[in-house]
């Protein structure tokens, strides 16, 4: 068969093929990872009490995760691309594993903070990865519809993983002499071990040694992402190392993420805090699991509608800043509403459904112009310097909370922020192909 010639049943079946293969397998490591990352906030309900610490020593606590982060991003990424996915991945995710049990041994404020920084040196270059890994296999006219299908794993993870974590802290609370949150680290450590070793097993590099793939196959999947790296030069992409750090567009998607990653963060991590703040019983864990549920279960849908929506119409700039409309929206809620459970439920619903929305599409406008080494450090850095925002977001509600007993200054400067990122990016020149 030429693939030249080639006919378009043949080529949506082929790619379909590779997301079957691909996408199920990323979405399960994506979903331990995130455990990994933000079951903290249970486990603050429960930890903070037992150790003694404040709202601004847990805040601190789960944002400095994205300063190792931040410090150890780009370097990973770059490493990815010159030792393949399969080895990279793996060892990323065993690291992390391990360490996420470890947490269950913290007793000072000190080890705390450390643990949680080792965690983000340990999943540094992750999500970067699989975002650079999906640039490998799906041309920008597939991508952010792969990309919205992979991520929807952020929201399944805490759809899943909420009632899970609550249930854990609720009944395995005193078993073998250890507290619920202990359980809780060291249950959901566990399976990132596991499936990192089944990275090793089951991921290839790229498509030339996928042995899944026939060689027509294999060839196409190879043609479309070159014409794909071909056409970014006409949009004055930039292929090496240093010509991703002097594009400004670069400089300014790191602003653009920096502005959601704030909010998401704020609110994923204290979440769990202000849904018990709605009126729920203190030691109800699992009912707060429970209601944690329901933003991220409309949030799952609405990413997705989104994606491929995005694709569909091969428009980016928009979807990304409407979504970050919506989040703001949601923020303005929370800041106005208090304590009222119907409206704080929409305002948590509104963030979480903007903001998965917007980073679904976010990453299609940065591999539009970016490729090769380029891809790999623009990627990097724009994901390290955008997740600093995950510190920012939590220490500052914690020690808002703290010195005001309220979150409502917080919300306005979180959607302000939201508000930014979106105006930022409509002002963006075009990078889309339709």
């Amino acid at each position: 068969m030429a693939i030249q010639s080639v006919s378009p049943e043949f080529e949506e079946a082929t790619f379909k093929k590779v997301a079957g293969r691909l996408i199920p397998f990323l979405f399960l490591c994506y979903i331990v990872a995130f455990l990994d990352r933000v079951n903290v906030g249970f486990a603050k309900l429960q930890m903070a009490p037992d150790l003694g610490f404040s709202d601004t020593v847990y805040g601190f606590g789960a944002g400095i995760f994205f300063i190792g982060y931040f410090i150890f991003e780009v370097p990973s990424n770059v490493i990815l691309e010159k030792v393949g996915a399969k080895l990279w991945i793996a060892r990323i995710m065993i690291f992390w594993g391990i360490i996420s049990c470890g947490f269950m041994f913290v007793k000072t404020e000190f080890w705390f903070y450390t643990l949680r920084f080792i965690l983000g040196v340990a999943e540094a270059g992750f999500f970067p990865g699989i975002i650079l890994y999906m640039t490998y296999w799906f041309p920008s006219s597939r991508r952010a519809r792969m990309t919205a299908l992979f991520m929807t794993a952020i929201a399944i993870a805490n759809v899943i993983g909420s009632p899970v974590s609550g249930a854990i802290m609720q009944y395995m609370d005193g078993f073998n002499g250890w507290r619920g949150w202990q359980w809780l680290f060291l249950l959901e450590g566990i399976p990132s071990v596991i499936i990192g070793v089944l990275v090793l097993v089951l991921l290839d590099n790229g498509p030339k040694n996928a042995k899944w793939l026939t060689q027509e196959e294999r060839d196409l999947v190879a043609l479309r992402i070159e014409e794909d790296n071909a056409s970014k030069k006409d949009l004055g992409g930039s292929h090496n190392f240093l010509g991703a750090f002097k594009d400004l567009r670069v400089w300014a998607l790191a602003v653009v993420y920096f502005c959601g990653v704030v909010g998401f963060y704020a609110v994923n991590f204290w979440m769990p805090t202000l849904i018990q703040e709605l009126g729920v019983d203190k030691k109800d864990f699992l009912k707060v699991g429970l209601l944690s549920m329901i933003p991220w279960g409309v949030a799952a849908v609405a990413m997705v509608v989104v994606g491929s929506h995005s694709d569909r119409t091969g428009e980016r700039r928009w979807h990304v800043a409407g979504s970050m409309l919506v989040a703001a929206v949601g923020m303005l809620m929370l800041a106005l509403v208090g304590k009222d459970p119907i409206l704080g439920m929409l305002g948590l619903t509104l963030i979480t459904s903007g903001i998965l929305s917007y980073v679904a599409t976010f990453w299609s406008l940065p591999t539009a112009f970016l490729s090769g080494t380029a891809a790999a450090a623009g990627i990097a850095w724009i994901n390290s310097v955008g997740n600093l925002g995950g510190h920012f977001g939590p220490d500052m509600i914690g020690r808002i909370r703290q010195a005001t007993n309220s979150t409502e200054a917080a919300f306005y400067a979180l959607a302000a922020l939201a508000v930014l990122g979106a105006l930022i990016t409509i002002m963006m020149p075009k990078a889309e192909k339709r």
